[in-house]
């Protein structure tokens, strides 16, 4: 079999000790598949004239960095708008909206992303303090969770929304005043779809052309794969023709999403659909939600928030959740919930240790998020073999040292000192995957490995850590972007290793991102990115 590429003068680092391999030089066959390590005469004697050859000049090659939670297809959308996210306060989000109404047209909808709940500070977060600079605009503002947002007065008169709905999913809210009147804020997707569906759509051509943007800027910053958390509307088919066309850089694992209210036949065709796909994607998997988000106040707690919130699951009924994963461990078929409470994450449990008792095959199966936790949930993660998928650049962005923020005052004292027990799940024997949860925050997988370790806030990285205890070290953090990730979606005998006979998904640094400082590692140039051999990025300046 030919020799597809061939990488030279490399130092070949392997993720699953953190040391360098004795070889400089690696060769990927035509299948995709690392064929050969050796040094860099042996393997240049490999290559043919059709065999793409880099010659490194001694920059680190590891098993490609995956992401372990991301949301490609709605992110590319969601973040078409108004980016909110720098705004610090109430003054800064106003100024941004009014600069975004001027070069609005007559009619036109605004919209935004990346709300801070933390700018209305202890007011209650509702789109009042902005009704002056949006009268008469329609205006979508998403939270920075996507949980929730704030939606203009006429957004809401558009909508037809005049006061509170009732759900199917028990913690969807259109948030009314005491006299019953919308104060804005829509609680969960069932909530804001009524505002988003009377809003201008983009073209199938321009969701496209946003979802392969965004997959190019990912590779670009050493991604070589992703855990998709959804596969609504046309994801699938988008993905379908991006992969068709030869224009898919990352390696793309999707699980369709389990709504409540989601009866037999619906949990069959999400059963059905596993394994389906493409050269660069496949179902693999169901996501679940268990709860919604503590800044919101609509995760589920085992003692309400600070508020009297955050008391219920995010299904009216649990029990039909616990059946429905009883249902998919029997047909083998993995799920990942999204539980950021310590009730939520609880249930969770108890339904996997539910559905292992009553027999079928062994299935890894998954929590997402698990923001907060007490000491005797940690050690059922192990015992049980679920998976503890966690997004530590949330910690690091979106709550504070001191507990000022709003999820930590939400929360109180003790859970707050809870947060994102990384290092805890780790030491209890938990196979911890790391990821970004983009949009909710930045892809980039080397600011994901950097807040794992230093736990300070990206944009003022001379604040203090949050939890300091709770860090992961460099080759843990690396770890779980690339072994453990590999684990995660039963590939580990073909994924996540420099190894022959495995995928030549490889990212390439100008730095040893295990020694790099945890403050430095962002600022490391990605040099190179290959899926299945082909160089899907490339530095100028490299090869």
């Amino acid at each position: 079999m030919r020799t597809r590429l061939v990488l030279s003068s490399a130092r070949l680092l392997d993720p699953g000790t953190g040391g360098f391999l004795p070889q400089t030089a690696l060769a990927v066959s035509e299948d995709g598949r690392i064929s050969a390590l050796g040094d860099d005469r042996e393997m240049r004697g490999l290559a043919d004239s059709a065999t793409e050859v880099v010659d490194l000049q001694g920059a680190v090659v590891t098993a490609g960095l995956v992401d372990g939670h991301l949301h490609p297809v709605s992110g590319a959308e969601l973040t078409d708008g108004l980016d909110l996210s720098h705004c610090a306060d109430v003054a800064g989000v106003r100024a941004a909206l009014a600069e975004a109404v001027r070069e609005l047209g007559r009619g036109d909808w605004l919209f935004g992303w990346g709300l801070d709940p933390n700018v209305f500070g202890d007011a209650p977060v509702g789109i009042a303090p902005f009704d002056t600079v949006l009268d008469g605009i329609p205006a979508f503002l998403l939270l920075f969770d996507a949980h929730s947002a704030l939606a203009s007065r006429r957004a809401l008169e558009l909508a037809g929304v005049d006061g509170p709905r009732t759900f199917d999913q028990a913690s969807a809210e259109v948030v009314c005043d005491a006299e019953g009147r919308p104060t804005g804020l829509l609680q969960e997707d069932a909530a804001c779809e009524l505002v988003e569906r009377v809003a201008p759509q983009p073209t199938r051509e321009e969701r496209r052309e946003r979802l392969a943007a965004a997959l190019r800027a990912m590779a670009a910053a050493g991604l070589t794969g992703g855990h998709v958390m959804d596969a609504n509307g046309e994801s699938l088919e988008l993905l379908g023709e991006l992969d068709a066309a030869g224009e898919l850089p990352l390696r793309l694992r999707v699980a369709p999403w389990c709504q409540p209210g989601t009866d037999a036949e619906g949990v069959r065709e999400l059963i059905a659909r596993q394994g389906t796909g493409g050269a660069l994607w496949r179902v693999d998997g169901v996501k679940l939600f268990m709860d919604g988000t503590i800044d919101n106040g609509t995760a589920w707690l085992e003692r309400p928030d600070c508020h009297g919130e955050s008391t219920h699951a995010f299904w009216p009924d649990p029990a039909a959740y616990t059946r429905i994963i009883g249902e998919l461990h029997r047909a083998g078929v993995p799920t990942a919930t999204h539980a950021i409470g310590d009730a939520a994450v609880r249930h969770a449990l108890d339904a996997v240790e539910r559905a292992a008792a009553s027999g079928g095959p062994a299935v890894r199966h998954r929590v997402e998020h698990i923001e907060t936790v007490p000491d005797d949930t940690l050690h059922r993660f192990a015992e049980l073999g679920v998976l503890a998928s966690m997004q530590p650049t949330h910690c690091c962005d979106f709550t504070r040292a001191d507990h000022t923020d709003n999820w930590s005052r939400r929360l109180g004292e003790e859970r707050a000192s809870r947060a994102w027990r990384c290092r805890d799940l780790w030491d209890s024997g938990a196979t911890v995957v790391l990821g970004s949860d983009w949009p909710i925050a930045p892809f980039p997988p080397l600011g994901v490995l950097a807040g794992a370790r230093h736990r300070r806030p990206s944009r003022d990285l001379g604040q203090p850590p949050h939890g300091p205890e709770q860090a992961l070290t460099g080759l843990e953090a690396l770890r779980a972007m690339t072994v453990n990730a590999a684990y995660a979606a039963g590939e580990e005998h073909e994924a996540g290793a420099l190894a022959v006979g495995h995928r030549a998904d490889l990212t390439v640094l100008a730095a040893d991102p295990v020694a790099t400082p945890a403050t430095e590692l962002p600022d490391v140039p990605v040099l190179l990115t290959a899926v299945d051999g082909r160089i899907t990025f490339r530095a100028e300046t490299t090869g």
